[in-house]
């Protein structure tokens, strides 16, 4: 491949950091040296790990690339060589074009200044020239959906407003590489939504994505080819849903029973999470138990909410309390049954992801329990893949034949041309 269609070109990348053992527990200068006085041969152990090693990679120009692996795989460690903010250890990398890093979303950001002042300050520390980001004011203030408060101080913002915001100034960076981090994962569902619309209209501008995820949905949608990074090295590079595949296959089990320990947790809180069974047939009724502790920092009403999360990340159902008339009323150890009958889940491991609410979050357990879902069709009559292959759940559904009554005069052809039947 030439360098005319080349974005990012990277050979023998590798990034090594030093971890120091036995790091004493001296602040000031005087203990350090009284210490070094009395124990002047004492030397800390040291260790060089790792984080990327021999990485080959090369990106062309108008390709969204997905970066995906298991936390500590050096995911975060490459976008940031990338972006220049930390130099490689070994190896070159050559980039084509002015380059923008969405990586940690709200870093610039005062709490101080009002979230007009903090859009200019923000978009400067991007990268964005003032010219650029008066243009593009207005835009970011209806993404962001905080017109009524553009001139509060952004402190007083609640923590989705502020994500908001920090994620619309990023969103409207113009530049030819974007590198983006985990940013789809802030907010509620629906800006979430709103910003994978957003990665969709920037993809589909020809401009150049690197991203991370690990919302396996997000790749799918937005990306054509993945890399799997393990332990620093390149394990797989190729087409996204083979990526995926991967990546699902290479370990990524959570624990089928999830417990917490009662220390070192908020007064309020989710203490456990048990499915019933290891692994359902499709139509099995999935039941989970929940324990939930509540001290008296509880406010009545407080409720559950889980996400049933599909192997590629996507929420296929919630189960909210609140539609069934339960709520938490008082302090104490509370114990519920959720009993999930439908949908009818597809073949794959599902995680649970459990939240605990009130006017806010109070508490956020992500992959409190997984089960997995055996391939065991709950239909009367055998089929070939493709006859369920589309569609994130299998539908619990009938045809009902209703034929004319005997007699009856029809018009055209009573019976379809077999060679004209469109097979989906």
């Amino acid at each position: 491949m030439s360098s005319d269609e080349l974005a990012v070109s990277v050979r023998g990348l590798s990034k090594s950091y030093t971890i120091r053992h036995g790091a004493s527990d001296h602040i000031t200068l005087a203990e350090t040296a009284l210490a070094r006085v009395r124990h002047p041969f004492h030397r800390q152990a040291r260790e060089t790990f790792w984080a990327l090693r021999d990485v080959d990679l090369d990106v062309r120009q108008g390709e969204v690339l997905g970066v995906i692996g298991r936390n500590g795989a050096g995911k975060s460690t490459l976008l940031k060589v990338l972006s220049r903010i930390t130099d490689p250890s070994e190896g070159r990398i050559d980039l084509w074009g002015r380059v923008g890093s969405l990586l940690e979303v709200g870093t610039g950001f005062h709490p101080e200044l009002t979230g007009r002042e903090n859009i200019f300050l923000n978009g400067s520390i991007l990268g964005m020239t003032r010219r650029e980001i008066e243009r593009h004011f207005d835009a970011i203030v209806e993404f962001a959906s905080i017109e009524r408060f553009l001139d509060t101080p952004v402190k007083r913002y609640s923590s989705g407003m502020y994500v908001r915001l920090a994620f619309a100034v990023a969103a409207h960076l113009e530049t030819e590489i974007l590198i983006v981090d985990e940013v789809l994962a802030v907010g509620d569902a629906q800006f979430q939504e709103k910003c994978l619309g957003k990665m969709h209209d920037v993809a589909a501008s020809g401009r150049t994505v690197v991203l991370v995820s690990h919302q396996m949905q997000s790749i799918d949608k937005l990306c054509d080819r993945a890399v799997l990074l393990d332990g620093g090295i390149v394990a797989f590079e190729g087409r996204a849903p083979d990526a995926i595949a991967r990546y699902l296959q290479s370990g990524q089990d959570l624990p089928t029973a999830g417990h917490r320990p009662d220390t070192a947790l908020p007064d309020v809180y989710v203490r456990e999470c048990h499915p019933d069974a290891p692994a359902y047939s499709p139509a099995d009724t999935k039941r989970v138990e929940l324990t939930v502790v509540a001290g008296d920092e509880l406010v009545p009403g407080t409720w559950l909410s889980v996400h049933v999360v599909d192997p590629i990340g996507a929420v296929v159902a919630q189960c909210d309390s609140r539609l069934v008339g339960v709520t938490i009323q008082e302090p104490g150890v509370h114990r519920f049954v959720l009993e999930l009958q439908a949908p009818w889940l597809k073949e794959g491991r599902y995680t649970l992801d459990v939240f605990l609410c009130n006017r806010a979050v109070l508490d956020r357990w992500v992959g409190a329990a997984s089960f997995d879902v055996l391939p065991h069709l709950p239909y009367a009559h055998g089929a070939p893949p493709e006859a369920y292959a589309a569609g994130a759940v299998l539908a619990d559904f009938t045809y009902t034949r209703v034929d004319p009554p005997a007699g009856t005069p029809t018009s055209g052809r009573t019976d379809p041309d077999p060679s004209r039947l469109d097979a989906r």
